[in-house]
């Protein structure tokens, strides 16, 4: 793992939130069909912001890592911050990533922003 920044190296060593939250106000599952990876995202809101995160992903180191990276960066955000962040941010902000490893702070971004839809939708009442 010499060409991962020690961020990296250390959020895939000792991950923060994994896990399941119970009875979450927002979630979302997204895949990378091409590589395999998996991430479940789960949030818990409070004064429309991320009080809480937890992830569940199956998928190569930096993708673990930048699940844990992501669910620490966004607490305390609002949600339309949340719903601006793009990988070019979760990349640069864990200390880059290898080209063919960018993937995996998409597979973030994008499971963070679809559960912010999910909690909007459960918030105005709509399946």
């Amino acid at each position: 793992m010499a060409a991962y920044s020690e961020l990296v190296i250390e959020h895939f060593e000792h991950p923060r939130n994994a896990g399941e939250l119970e009875a979450p106000d927002g979630e979302a599952t997204t895949a990378n069909p091409v590589c395999g990876d998996r991430m479940r995202v789960m949030l818990r809101v409070a004064d429309d912001r991320i009080a809480e995160v937890r992830w569940q992903t199956r998928g190569c180191p930096p993708a673990i890592a930048t699940s844990s990276f992501a669910s620490e960066m966004v607490r305390g955000w609002s949600l339309d911050q949340v719903e601006a962040l793009t990988r070019e941010h979760i990349a640069e902000a864990i200390g880059g990533l290898p080209r063919d490893k960018v993937h995996c702070s998409v597979l973030a971004a994008d499971a963070l922003r679809a559960a912010v839809a999910d909690y909007r939708q459960r918030a105005a009442g709509s399946p």
